[in-house]
């Protein structure tokens, strides 16, 4: 490859060649691609290495905003990697909707299962995913998901850390090196609610409302009896307890279909939801393989 990362440091750099010839090693590849920063940086990297043998999906459900949907085709026409869009099924499982600790690990089986069929469909060597070094501190269910589908993990397998990742992806000229983190919407609803679409449009009306006000960082989160929790950065709570925007904001949350709107103080806090979940489900899937689907069934 004639790109030497001129430009990255040397560690960076390094990870950065790695990367690129694992890819190429793999000979073709379908990339799970959700459009957020890690799953970007993985599409561009496929593409540098294998050109017209990596192909990007996308996975569609009500649980995807449509701007993320949006967001994913421009990427993938900038990079220049072959992009389809496929519809996942993951609401029709109960254990999914049921909304436990587990809920990634069913919608990540559901998606890298439909994503297996693609790839052989396309005679396509490998799946491949947008986890990193960084994931594997945090609660992944999807983590148990991927390996069970023989998913591979290119940047967590060359140690790329979060910081490094965005590092690249400005190296590349990608605009997701400063977009913050931005998971599906079921994971506003609060764990032990079920997730329905319904609750899925109402989440994102309410954060689209936000967005069209000037809010970038921000969660609004599902609370049982159709509470509305906001959460923004601390700056910008005084903005957003605006008594003018507080009064438009109430009433649009209540049009929405929320009976009570709340502000965290706290600010926001990416994952907050985890701390509902009891130790044991923090704790799952890290648990032997064998020790995991059953702990699970029984929880449930």
């Amino acid at each position: 490859m004639a790109d030497s990362f001129v430009g990255l440091s040397p560690m960076l750099a390094e990870k950065a060649r790695r990367l690129i010839d694992l890819l190429k090693g793999f000979g073709s590849c379908v990339v799970a691609f959700s459009g957020g920063l890690d799953s970007t940086v993985v599409a561009k990297a496929a593409q540098v290495a294998l050109g017209n043998k990596a192909l990007a999906v996308t996975g569609v459900s009500p649980s995807l905003a449509a701007m993320e949907l949006d967001e994913c085709r421009k990427l993938a026409q900038l990079i220049g990697i072959r992009h389809i869009v496929i519809e996942t099924e993951e609401l029709s499982n109960p254990a999914y909707q049921r909304n436990l600790g587990d809920r990634c690990y069913h919608c990540k089986s559901e998606l890298f299962g439909k994503l297996g069929d693609w790839a052989a469909r396309f005679g396509m060597a490998v799946v491949v995913d947008g986890s990193n070094k960084d994931d594997h501190g945090d609660h992944r269910p999807g983590l148990k998901a991927a390996k069970e589908k023989n998913v591979r993990s290119p940047l967590a397998e060359c140690d790329f850390t979060k910081g490094e990742i965005r590092e690249l992806a400005k190296y590349w000229g990608l605009p997701v090196w400063i977009k913050p983190a931005s998971p599906c919407l079921s994971s506003r609803i609060a764990y032990g609610e079920e997730v329905t679409p319904e609750r899925l449009m109402m989440v994102e009306r309410a954060e689209s409302f936000l967005r069209e006000h000037g809010f970038t960082t921000l969660r609004v989160r599902y609370h049982r009896g159709d509470l509305a929790r906001i959460e923004v950065p601390l700056e910008d709570l005084p903005r957003l307890m605006d008594n003018t925007l507080r009064q438009t904001l109430t009433q649009r949350f209540a049009e929405i279909g929320f009976k009570f709107v709340t502000v965290d103080l706290n600010g926001f806090r990416s994952g907050s939801l985890n701390n509902l979940l009891p130790a044991e489900s923090l704790e799952i899937f890290s648990r032997p393989e064998g020790d995991v689907l059953a702990a699970v069934k029984g929880r449930e």
